[in-house]
């Protein structure tokens, strides 16, 4: 049975796309079978993340009927498995999210999870991108504006019958500024907070470089964190030293093709 979980906050730029990103590459090294997924059809980030901003076929294809979902999947060299959306304004002429549902379809059964990346906002992406959904992360910055757009995702996604399963605080910086866990999570009516990631210079220095901070830099303050999530996400605890041989093994295979 697939399992697919979205990633949303409400509110751009917190990191939803970087905790996707990430929690893929984590999941793909413990040889989990994951499929990730940009259903940010308006402003997408996630193959920019991982390198492969102008693949040929995208989810906008599939939801304008002109191909298959297994069309639009790429196998990154680390064999993080995403379908991207297109990044150009041209792609959006006849794509409609609506549809999105519909074409999650062809992947249940193919995968073991699917991870979504939402877009920002409460829009029809989003609806549709929780529409698709059996899970819900939510992800926030310890502050009240991001926490208010949060508990806004958090409420829409329940009514659609979406199980919450908990928040991550992104970009935790310790300033006395800040909302602590328990405030956050009294903020999103008793929540678990799955984790906290810090501030860490290595994750804009991993995304100028294209790939996931845990592939970049694996014993950053972030990646261990991304890593610790991971598990909380899956329930168990993950053999990535296991999971590595295969993704060197893999590596090396694409760099002798």
């Amino acid at each position: 049975m697939t399992r697919v979980l979205s990633v949303a906050s409400g509110k751009g730029g917190v990191g939803k796309t970087t905790l996707v990103s990430n929690l893929g590459a984590i999941l793909t090294e413990a040889e989990k079978n994951v499929t990730l997924v940009d259903g940010n059809l308006t402003t997408p980030n996630l193959s920019m993340h991982l390198g492969i901003p102008l693949y040929p076929v995208t989810l906008h294809d599939v939801l304008k009927d002109d191909a298959m979902m297994p069309e639009a999947m790429y196998v990154h060299p680390s064999g993080i498995k995403v379908v991207p959306s297109g990044i150009g304004i041209d792609d959006m002429e006849g794509t409609d999210s609506r549809h999105l549902p519909l074409a999650m379809e062809e992947l249940m059964g193919e995968t073991e999870m699917v991870l979504l990346d939402t877009a920002a906002g409460l829009g029809q992406e989003t609806v549709s991108t929780l529409e698709a959904s059996d899970e819900l992360l939510l992800v926030t910055h310890p502050n009240m504006p991001s926490l208010t757009d949060a508990l806004k995702t958090k409420n829409l996604a329940e009514d659609f019958g979406v199980d919450v399963i908990g928040a991550v605080i992104n970009s935790h910086t310790g300033s006395k500024q800040e909302l602590n866990e328990r405030e956050v999570s009294d903020m999103l009516d008793g929540l678990p907070v799955l984790g906290k990631v810090p501030y860490d210079e290595k994750v804009p220095e991993a995304v100028a470089m294209k790939k996931p901070v845990v592939h970049h830099d694996p014993h950053s303050p972030a990646s261990k964190e991304f890593k610790r999530i991971a598990s909380e996400v899956v329930a168990e605890e993950l053999d990535l030293d296991h999971g590595s041989r295969g993704l060197l093994s893999r590596i090396s295979s694409f760099f002798r093709s």
